[in-house]
């Protein structure tokens, strides 16, 4: 009995062999008329790309139509539409220049049509419009590239600086499709430096250079050894941030310069059920006055499932950044400059209370929030939260470091 299940194992294993060796991978007809041409084509030139429109011939093995063309480079290129739409893109023109695109459909037999040809004049390549806006100036510890991408296209930003017999080096690249862009690239010593700048499109389409001469301004970690809570100072929309489950272990807004990132009760937290004042708020005193340019916030990490989960619960979403030199002492506004308004962005953009590696390892990190330089030295800070990942208004903040220049 053994015997013959064996020998019918090996027949089935011969029979699916041989039947996959009669499987031939080719076209899906064998209909070798050409199929007709594509009608009524009609041209929209947009940045950088065409979108065509056309008429579908009425043959009824339609596979799909392709288009090809030459760039400015001297690269050829064929873009593929299915037969289920009736338009296509052509992109990847670094030039205003007429380009003759040759249109062809193509049956289930790979056959092709006759060849259309259509004259596109596309608009400016989007690179070129940001390259205009793009500027390069000092910022604290290195420079700041800004540009305005009004397309909100791919850009890839590549900025370079002179190192003697090494020629031009490449800093990281930026990539990124914003509207607005504003990148410093830190860690750069306080003497002149030659930059340059160039902007390319994933067709490696490139502008021209962006040269600029420019001297870092210092900063350095302020100190966290004189910062200070405000003992007794309790400002409109201020709260208390020394929550305990315990009754004696706190948190509390000296806990934020504890060098703890992690650990409970190492944090402020500002209490959940207050939630008829508004915006929650702290303010602390750095001990010293200081041109401000960064401060890093550490977002505090819930556990979920015995993993540490960020942009959560008390993590701040959307918050203010105040400074003061000398407070008003009844808590107004007046006397404060606003440093900038920020949102907290989940790089993974999954779900509330889902993060991926690259959402831990950027929250782990800390958030490095640019302040307005255009201020004087400043020795308090107010930070204020709008609203927070839960959507509610209590805060939760692990650590912070600020930076500037304390000269």
């Amino acid at each position: 009995m053994k015997l013959f299940k064996s020998i019918l194992m090996i027949a089935l294993i011969f029979i699916v062999l041989y039947g996959c060796q009669k499987d031939i991978i080719g076209p899906l007809g064998n209909n070798m008329t050409p199929p007709g041409t594509v009608s009524n084509v009609k041209v929209l030139n947009q940045s950088g790309q065409a979108t065509l429109t056309y008429t579908l011939p009425t043959d009824d093995d339609i596979a799909y139509v392709k288009a090809e063309y030459t760039l400015l480079s001297g690269a050829k290129r064929e873009v593929r539409a299915s037969f289920y739409t009736s338009q296509m893109v052509v992109d990847g023109f670094g030039d205003t220049e007429v380009h003759t695109v040759t249109l062809r459909v193509v049956n289930k037999s790979e056959v092709p049509s006759a060849p259309i040809t259509v004259q596109i004049k596309p608009l400016e390549n989007a690179i070129q419009i940001a390259f205009r806006t793009m500027k390069v100036v000092a910022a604290f510890g290195g420079i700041n590239v800004s540009l305005t991408n009004t397309g909100k296209a791919n850009l890839s930003i590549i900025p370079m600086r002179q190192q003697g017999y090494k020629g031009w080096v490449p800093f990281d690249g930026i990539y990124t499709a914003a509207e607005v862009v504003s990148k410093n690239i830190r860690g750069l010593e306080t003497v002149p430096i030659k930059i340059a700048v160039v902007i390319r499109d994933r067709f490696l389409n490139q502008t021209d250079t962006l040269f600029a001469e420019v001297t870092p301004l210092f900063e350095m970690p302020l100190a966290k050894s004189l910062y200070k809570e405000m003992p007794g100072v309790i400002w409109p929309g201020d709260q208390k941030a020394n929550f305990s489950n315990n009754g004696i272990d706190a948190t509390g807004i000296k806990r934020m310069w504890d060098g703890e990132t992690v650990a409970w009760p190492s944090c402020a937290y500002t209490p959940p059920t207050v939630t008829d004042q508004g915006p929650h708020s702290i303010t602390f005193d750095l001990g010293q006055t200081a041109q401000l340019s960064r401060l890093v916030i550490w977002d505090y990490p819930e556990t979920i499932s015995a993993r540490k989960t960020y942009f959560y619960r008390g993590n701040m979403k959307n918050f203010e950044i105040w400074g003061s030199a000398n407070p008003n002492p009844d808590g107004s506004y007046d006397s404060w400059y606003k440093l900038g308004t920020y949102q907290s962005v989940k790089p993974s953009g999954l779900p509330y209370g889902e993060v991926s590696d690259e959402d831990l390892t950027t929250a782990q990190a800390g958030f490095s929030w640019d302040l307005d330089i255009n201020v004087p030295k400043l020795r308090y800070l107010r930070i204020k939260n709008l609203s927070n990942w839960q959507g509610t208004n209590f805060l939760l903040i692990t650590e912070v470091q600020a930076y500037g220049n304390p000269k």
